[in-house]
């Protein structure tokens, strides 16, 4: 088969893809804009060409993988492995690194810059994984992986979104209903049109409806907005930007987002290429999971903050039909509407709102392969393994309303004439109150690092409920070490700003409770191993 041959199936795939990738654009604009400052502009001039930088690489090098495995074993029907931006790590990198630096800096371009600080350091792990992806998997159980990135998947993303869908649940419900039927009922809609498509046309149909009923989605003026932004943009290289940024200090301060990010990039990249074999297409794992970190460090080389990964999903794209070609068309589209500036038109005519369904579908199959992938009595770890993520994300959200509400206090005294300053501030509340139905110090500190504590407290569960306790002590100890150089549980406050604290003895608190959990587990292994003694002696 020719390299360029396009076939039915790999029209529905592009479809399917395309709409994945562009929902991950619409999203990523989004969110930079509306929670980091990013004027359109910069996103269509830096962001976006780097982006497309790294969608190009990946999506002709998978196009030609899966093409080079169908010459070598004579076949036709090699799907490629699917590739974009990873969903995951856009949400993280924006709420936990981005977001936090814009606030204290009021500096949309210092946020970006340590956006491209955790994206480098998050490609060099993955190009480190891929010769030790193996190792990684071994020791660290699939629960405690999959429960970690779930968490960001049922909170982050899914809630998110569901939220907003109930919002505009006249607008929502129909796209959200239609993705519902294609990828749980395995419903075909008429001609063949794929789900996804379908999806963001009713979408933008109904948000143009929306005015009708005085709920109005499109804003006057936003398409003369979005054609401002046509042109042709080189993507440009980013790397003295990224160089200022690239310090011990930064590094250490986001450590506790980039390591866990980097790791679930690398097993969910490679659970994803064991998913492809067993579709029967054997990928080389090496190649494919180091061309995934590369095709990540060649987008931030080019101003890109986000990752890209291998998707899951590759059944899916070959029960379609999909070959490789699929790939190749879906990475010179996401190209040419990035190098033209298109995004802004596009965004202007598709709300997100007409697309967040498929980003919702997303975080609930992310959320679902946590339980399905695993033992069935590992289960437990995994809801143990979620909690953190409420906590982060509740204080998301309690960090926000303290914002909004002191904002309104400075405007109200100004009103007043009041010349004295007073501050509304979540560093005014004594750290052991009960704070409504919760305690605000302990869903702080949960939140703290909480993609690492997820990882740990899973981990312990899963050995607890094998019974192996000499493992269970080994990761209580390795939390312990984390809480005490403040990888973990440990912030400060600072008025609304909730604060790291990357230092030696951060806090004593729980680096001893983590070693009495560890003594715990050693002691019930004594006891145990000791009442068998005493058995066989009697």
């Amino acid at each position: 088969m020719n390299f360029f041959t396009i076939t039915r199936g790999d029209l529905d795939g592009f479809f399917g893809l395309m709409v994945d990738n562009l929902i991950q654009l619409l999203v990523l604009s989004a969110l930079c804009i509306g929670v980091c400052g990013f004027p359109l502009a910069f996103i269509t001039a830096v962001v976006l060409p780097g982006a497309a930088v790294s969608l190009l690489v990946g999506n002709m090098f998978y196009a030609w993988q899966a093409w080079k495995l169908g010459q070598k074993t004579n076949r036709t029907d090699v799907t490629a492995i699917p590739y974009g931006i990873n969903t995951v790590s856009l949400f993280a990198f924006v709420f936990f690194v981005m977001f936090p630096t814009y606030q204290a800096t009021g500096n949309y371009v210092a946020a970006w810059k340590a956006g491209l600080l955790v994206s480098f350091v998050s490609g060099c792990i993955e190009v480190i994984g891929s010769f030790v992806a193996a190792q990684i998997r071994k020791y660290t159980p699939r629960a405690a992986l999959l429960s970690a990135l779930a968490g960001i998947a049922i909170t982050f993303i899914s809630m998110d979104f569901l939220l907003r869908t109930f919002e505009r649940p006249i607008i929502a419900f129909i796209p959200l209903g239609i993705i519902l039927l294609q990828y749980f009922g395995k419903v075909r809609f008429p001609f063949g049109i794929p789900g996804g498509l379908l999806s963001v046309v009713l979408g933008i149909l109904l948000s143009y409806l929306s005015s009708f009923w005085g709920d109005p989605i499109y804003q006057p003026g936003a398409v003369e907005k979005g054609l401002e932004t046509l042109g042709f943009y080189f993507p440009q290289l980013s790397i003295s930007p990224l160089i200022e940024t690239l310090t011990y200090a930064n590094i250490k301060a986001y450590f506790s987002i980039i390591l866990p990010m980097g790791i679930f990039n690398v097993i969910g990249s490679l659970q994803n290429i064991e998913s492809a074999e067993a579709s029967g297409d054997s990928f080389d794992t090496k190649t494919s999971l180091l061309v995934n970190g590369l095709g990540t460090l060649a987008g931030t080389a080019f101003g890109s903050p986000f990752p890209t990964t291998i998707y899951i999903g590759h059944p899916g794209w070959k029960a379609l039909g999909a070959k490789h070609s699929y790939s190749v068309l879906s990475g010179i589209f996401m190209t040419l509407v990035s190098l033209f500036g298109l995004m802004g038109l596009i965004q202007a005519l598709i709300p997100v709102e007409a697309g967040m369904a498929i980003v919702l579908w997303i975080g609930i199959v992310i959320t679902s392969q946590a339980f399905q992938a695993i033992p069935k009595h590992h289960s437990p770890a995994v809801v143990v393994g979620l909690l953190p993520a409420f906590a982060g994300w509740a204080v998301l959200i309690i960090q926000n309303v303290f914002i909004y509400l002191d904002g309104k206090l400075q405007t109200t005294l100004q009103e007043l004439g009041v010349k004295q300053i007073v501050h509304f501030s979540l560093s005014d509340i004594p750290p052991h109150l009960s704070f409504l139905p919760y305690a605000l110090s302990g869903v702080l500190a949960l939140s703290q690092g909480f993609l690492i504590t997820s990882m740990v407290w899973s981990a312990m569960v899963v050995f607890i409920l094998e019974k192996e306790w000499n493992k269970a002590a080994i990761w209580a100890s390795i939390a312990s070490v984390l809480s005490l150089f403040g990888w973990i549980h440990a912030y400060e406050l600072q008025g609304n700003a909730i604060l790291n604290r990357f230092t030696e003895l951060a806090s004593l608190d729980f680096p001893i409770a983590y070693l009495s959990l560890a003594t715990l587990f050693l002691l019930v292994k004594f006891l145990g191993s000791k009442g068998k003694a005493e058995k066989l002696g009697h």
